[in-house]
């Protein structure tokens, strides 16, 4: 099974492209362990939810998140789908492609998950978060969010460390 590294933001939204400029640089760099997945997710919410449940030992999930600290600020979190809101999804509520919140998603997951009879599609959750500045429409990150896209590179390999068996092969 593998780890999967989702970036998930809106790159037309300023900061809230942070998740996915830490997926690109990610691939661009490369190096990641054996068995680790690192995929773009954008706004396709629903798209992750469904790659989800083909099973994956542990999800990272980057994104910004809202904590109240000063912009660029990191935030490593657990998650798990059970935390996962279930109120994010009312009943009778058709699920916007465009408006899924992690917490959504993750939810999603857990409801298709028991739909279908799949157990467990998702090992540890983790999400490593970073404060914005702007998410205003606008293209490029603020500089305070642009300048921890690098220390996120650092976090994500910290995290892989605690998420990867250990030997597994860069």
């Amino acid at each position: 099974m593998t780890v999967l590294v989702a970036g998930v933001g809106n790159v037309l939204r300023s900061d809230d492209g942070f998740g996915v400029e830490v997926a690109r640089r990610l691939v661009q760099r490369g190096g990641l362990p054996a068995g680790v997945e690192v995929l773009d997710v954008g706004i396709r919410g629903v798209h992750l939810a469904y790659h989800l449940l083909d099973g994956c030992a542990g999800l990272l999930l980057v994104d910004v998140v809202h904590r109240d600290g000063p912009p660029g600020t990191l935030y490593r979190l657990e998650h798990t789908l059970a935390e996962a809101d279930p109120e994010a999804r009312p009943e009778g509520i058709a699920l916007d492609g465009h408006d899924m919140s992690p917490d959504r998603v993750l939810g999603l997951v857990r409801d298709l998950a028991a739909a279908t009879g799949v157990a467990d599609p998702v090992g540890r959750v983790l999400v490593l978060g970073c404060e914005p500045a702007d998410l205003g429409d606008g293209i490029g990150l603020s500089p305070a969010v642009a300048a921890a896209v690098d220390p996120a590179l650092a976090a994500v390999d910290d995290l892989l460390a605690l998420m990867v068996p250990e030997g597994a092969a860069r």
